[in-house]
């Protein structure tokens, strides 16, 4: 037996997904354990593999194609003579005809049809979750003047992106106009709330970060340090990186680092630090305004 894999992921342009493709890795593990042999067709963006235009039908015993909506039409039909001969299996397909009418199929477990409706397999997938990381960047501060590096700081951040598999959240905290359509400081922080890691050249970005207990990674993008390390300083957080001297290297050891229950427990502490102090500048902020020592009930 062998067997080509194949699905939308294996033609140019017809919008694979994310679970296409981790409905094909259950596939081939499913495969694995049947000790069969196997190819899997990619188109790009996908690399590796091979293309099934390239191959012949006398290669292979069986072609498998894997999830998505699956009808009698292109390009469904040039693929299908092509491998005129081998058993054909369908895994995960939504049948867009009625399968009476037509099926071209000597094995069909399919996802949904007119006759039967079954579970996803990727609810199967074993793939490993990534960090969800909220960046979180600054604009060029004129007020600096030659000490703003924050083009610098940002590209740094960019490479570490580029580098690493991570789910990157873009997050503006400007309310006016700001650019993903976030209309208010809840809805703000609430954001940043569900991120696993920070990537931030902005002073609220590190504080609402650990306000939530999020650890962030932060470049202070003013040359000789500004606003941002003093902040950081006042409360103790560590992974705060000078735009002068940070490096991918020192960059890259944050983000592990920033990934870690430590780091997150970390977050919490400097938080509580921080609510302790200010509740401390309340008392003497409302005692200075009213001449005396105001009692918190």
């Amino acid at each position: 037996m062998r067997v080509l894999v194949a699905g939308w992921f294996s033609f140019e342009e017809m919008g694979a997904t994310a679970g296409d493709i981790m409905a094909c890795n259950v596939a081939c593990n499913w495969l694995e354990k049947a000790g069969a042999d196997f190819d899997v067709a990619y188109a790009p963006p996908f690399t590796g593999g091979v293309k099934w235009e390239d191959t012949s039908a006398v290669d292979y015993s069986h072609v498998l194609f894997v999830c998505g909506p699956f009808g009698n039409g292109w390009p469904i039909t040039g693929f299908l003579e092509h491998f005129a001969g081998c058993k054909l299996i369908g895994l995960n397909l939504s049948m867009l005809q009625n399968i009476h009418e037509w099926n071209p199929f000597d094995i069909l477990f399919e996802r949904d049809s007119d006759q039967v409706v079954r579970p996803d397999i990727s609810m199967l997938s074993a793939a490993p979750k990534v960090p969800v990381a909220g960046l979180i960047l600054a604009h060029l501060q004129k007020e600096y003047g030659k000490r703003s590096k924050h083009p610098v700081a940002n590209q740094l951040f960019r490479q570490l992106i580029d580098k690493n598999e991570l789910a990157v959240v873009p997050i503006d905290t400007v309310i006016a106009k700001n650019e993903h359509g976030l209309r208010t400081p809840a809805e703000i922080e609430s954001l940043i709330a569900k991120m696993d890691i920070v990537l931030t050249t902005r002073l609220h970005g590190t504080v609402l970060a650990l306000k939530n207990g999020v650890p962030p990674i932060v470049i202070d993008p003013v040359e000789g340090g500004a606003k941002i390390s003093g902040q950081v300083k006042a409360i103790g957080w560590p992974l705060i990186l000078p735009v002068e001297s940070v490096n991918y290297e020192s960059l890259y050891n944050a983000y592990v680092y920033a990934q870690t229950n430590e780091a997150r427990r970390e977050a919490i502490a400097c938080r509580d630090r921080a609510v302790k102090i200010l509740h401390e500048i309340e008392q003497q902020f409302l005692e200075a305004l009213v001449g005396q020592p105001v009692i918190n009930e």
